[in-house]
């Protein structure tokens, strides 16, 4: 393959959907690994405040992993143009530059949630040892973002060459090491608690490792960073990544809000609210790294004019959003009572799960084809038409029917809200999104300093 050529503007688009899709599951999938296997452990010592407090500390944390996603996808976006339309050295600084940027806001969002700490884990109705445990093991975890923003902005670098097999591989292998270190540090050392938090640090350590290994050293797509390269990509970066964090901090405050409904039930359903957000991102780590996987494949081919292939990109990866949800519900429901019983949830809380697994993991569907059209608007120029979709979705409407669902339904209710929204909004979505990739593209300007709005 030619070093200035895209390896995704010729060949199958459906072979390129699958092959970044289900690798960036993978790679995703194992980033959340570090938290499911976390809870585990911890689960397995028998305290459901300790289980509580991993539950109430993600709800803060998702906060900061988004914040790295809307980096991370922001980055591919930028970063795929170029290498598109063969302009390798200045992909090359554009790759430094965003990885410099993304550390440096990742620091102050650290900043931030270390500064406010106590307050937000109180708003977020965490009470007693269990608020003190939360607020012990984010103050703990939050310093590492920085080594996560390498980490996936090394990933993202890699998605946009097209190298989706070390892309994974830089998720995967961190968390591999998690699965290991965890049991040793949390059960044999009796660390508890804090071993989850050592596990956390070694995890995203080996991930920011990896990512510049293999950026650095099998693509050399990193250029010595300049304050000249970085005031240069700071306004094209900028715009694109704006407009993508506000998209993905919805989902964070959507499950922010809906965490306070599901705590006035209680520390078991906050437990098995913990695993259910956990189960989430592990079982529909495809749905969540479509607009990072796809992104690629988008912006490769908006750079060099193709669009009757970012039109079958779009196709194509709508076909996925129904046959991979489906397949993952089936197993779920199949899964439900061994997952319950593994995980310690008493009665109340294997009733939530279950809500979870027959009625909230089939609206993934929908969920999937909302995802594919803010991937479309995140990659082709109109990054705010997705903040737009998903603001709506988790700051607008889910929340006001979550607590008329619980009115009647208990902790399930907030699932069955979610389900509905999904529903409706994935429809919505999906029209809107054809509607786009029939009309837009080919109206937007192409260079390197595009201007998404």
């Amino acid at each position: 393959m030619s070093q200035t050529a895209g390896r995704f503007l010729s060949g199958s688009t459906m072979g390129h959907v699958l092959r970044m899709t289900l690798s960036g599951t993978a790679g995703i999938t194992f980033l959340f690994l570090v938290d499911i296997a976390n809870l585990f452990w911890i689960s397995k010592l028998g305290e459901t405040q300790l289980v509580a407090a991993v539950g109430f500390a993600f709800a803060i944390q998702y906060f900061s992993v988004s914040f790295g996603l809307g980096l991370m996808i922001a980055s591919t976006a930028l970063v795929s143009r170029s290498i598109g339309q063969g302009r390798r050295q200045e992909a090359r600084q554009q790759a430094s530059s965003t990885m410099a940027l993304s550390i440096f806001i990742q620091c102050t969002v650290a900043g931030f949630f270390l500064f406010f700490c106590v307050d937000l884990v109180s708003l977020i109705g965490a009470e007693g040892e269990t608020a003190d445990l939360t607020e012990r093991y984010l103050k703990f975890t939050l310093p590492s973002l920085p080594l996560m923003a390498i980490g996936m902005i090394g990933s993202a670098i890699l998605r946009a060459e097209g190298d989706a097999y070390r892309a994974m591989f830089v998720t995967l292998g961190s968390g591999l090491v998690a699965m290991l270190v965890d049991p040793i540090l949390i059960i044999w050392l009796d660390l508890r608690l804090d071993g989850a938090g050592v596990a956390v640090w070694v995890s995203r350590i080996c991930m920011a490792s990896l990512a510049l290994w293999f950026v650095i050293g099998k693509h050399n797509l990193l250029a010595r960073p300049t304050a000249l390269d970085i005031r240069a990509n700071l306004t094209p970066f900028s715009m694109i990544a704006g407009p993508t964090i506000l998209t993905q901090l919805a989902t964070p405050f959507g499950s922010y809000l809906l965490t306070t409904v599901v705590a006035g039930f209680g520390d078991s359903a906050v437990a098995a609210w913990a695993l259910i957000n956990r189960l989430t991102v592990l079982a529909f780590g495809g749905i969540f790294s479509l607009s990072g996987a796809v992104g690629g494949i988008f912006g490769q081919n908006f750079g060099a004019q193709r669009y009757d292939r970012l039109r079958s990109t779009y196709r194509d990866a709508v076909i996925f959003c129904i046959g991979y949800p489906t397949i993952v519900w089936i197993v779920l429901m199949l899964a439900n009572d061994w997952v319950g019983k593994e995980f310690g949830l008493d009665v109340e809380g294997v009733t939530l799960l279950a809500a979870f697994t027959h009625v909230g993991a089939a609206a993934f569907v929908f969920t999937g084809m909302m995802f594919v059209a803010t991937a479309a608007f995140n990659n082709l120029g109109r990054p705010i038409y997705s903040a737009a979709l998903n603001w709506t979705r988790e700051g607008v409407v889910t929340f006001p029917l979550a607590v008329y669902f619980a009115g009647a339904f208990a902790a399930p209710g907030v699932i069955y809200a979610q389900a509905m929204v999904a529903f409706v909004l994935g429809i919505l979505a999906t029209v809107w999104g054809f509607r786009f990739i029939l009309r837009e593209p080919g109206k937007q300007p192409i260079s390197s300093d595009i201007k998404p709005i």
